[in-house]
């Protein structure tokens, strides 16, 4: 099995630098390539792709900037391997992964796999913090983290694998961002194919975001979510509510609370002390803990928000998605 590591980057130069001195640290011991996706980016990674010819063997491209679902299936069509790994530039590789993944096809193949994201202890506080609220189980972001069924698990693009077959058949990702993980994953298996967790295939995933754009984030995967389920409503889950339900949730709890009733705000006072204990005890830090509550209030908010504006739009008014959030969907050509 030949492995091509496909990763998009749009001026980020030094995440890649970082992406690469991980992979020289691989010890995975047989031959394989790495696919630099250069998306029309005014500060290019070339250069430090350059530094690390002689260490890895790179090829490189620049293309019109398109999105990074269409840079992705750019990176699959000029690879040479017959399976793809798939990472975002700010990932960090541990060096058992390729071996770990390697592993897994040997043992029992899938078409498409995805793994879950950790956070380094040279990570600053903030990203511990949105690295939490993106993978416990006490989030939303519990999915992420791999709480989905192993073997019903949608693959996310900072983090996954498909074969050359399966991408081939499905022409991979489309042009909605976010959202194109788990629209990819749902056509495969529409098309007959399986897609799986490798709970040890994790990469170190070093968001370089503030605040701000956390919730732009997050509020971007609320306004998806309602596109997919109008897409696949057979896929479309009750749990997806939840962060909305958690908003409307506050509302009434304050407008309760003004009445002499206390009970709602309780209940979500001793969760947002659970979330408090669980992420100082897990990252061995009070600070952690507190900046945890912050980004688990601003993961629910920024989703919950988005994910009613978008059912709104999208399933009771019947806007085209296209048309009701264009910034959404990046427009590729033929």
């Amino acid at each position: 099995m030949y492995f091509s590591i496909i990763i998009p980057v749009y001026n980020r130069p030094d995440e890649i630098s970082e992406l690469l001195e991980s992979l020289v640290n691989s010890d995975y011991d047989k031959e394989y390539e790495i696919v630099i996706i250069e998306d029309g980016s005014s500060i290019t990674s070339e250069n430090e792709c350059k530094r690390f010819k002689n260490k890895l063997n790179i090829s490189y491209y620049f293309k019109e900037n398109s999105g990074p679902g269409d840079s992705r299936n750019f990176g699959m069509k000029v690879a040479k391997g017959d399976y793809y790994v798939i990472f975002d530039s700010d990932c960090i590789i541990p060096r058992q992964y390729l071996s770990e993944v390697e592993k897994e096809l040997t043992t029992t193949y899938v078409d498409c796999f995805g793994g879950s994201d950790a956070a380094l202890e040279s990570f600053s506080d903030v990203q511990k913090a949105i690295n939490f609220a993106m993978t416990s189980f006490l989030t939303t972001g519990g999915i992420r983290g791999g709480s989905e069924k192993l073997n019903k698990f949608q693959p996310r693009s900072f983090n996954m694998g498909i074969s050359k077959k399966a991408f081939e058949e499905s022409k991979g990702f489309g042009n909605i961002h976010p959202g194109e993980d788990p629209d990819l994953s749902i056509r495969l298996w529409k098309m007959g194919y399986e897609t799986r967790l490798f709970p040890k295939a994790f990469v170190y995933h070093k968001r370089r975001i503030d605040w701000d754009k956390f919730s732009m984030q997050v509020t971007k995967f609320g306004k998806a979510r309602p596109i997919l389920n109008s897409w696949y409503p057979e896929y479309s889950k009750l749990t997806f509510f939840f962060p909305t339900f958690f908003i409307i949730g506050i509302y009434f709890s304050i407008i309760f609370l003004a009445f002499g009733y206390s009970f709602l705000v309780l209940c979500y006072l001793l969760y947002f002390i659970l979330i408090l204990i669980t992420a100082s005890l897990q990252n061995k830090s009070i600070k952690i803990g507190m900046l945890s509550v912050l980004a688990v209030f601003k993961q629910f908010v920024g989703y919950g928000s988005g994910f009613l504006n978008s059912y709104v739009k999208v399933k009771l008014l019947k806007q085209k998605p296209e048309e009701a959030f264009p910034e959404l969907f990046f427009k590729v050509k033929p």
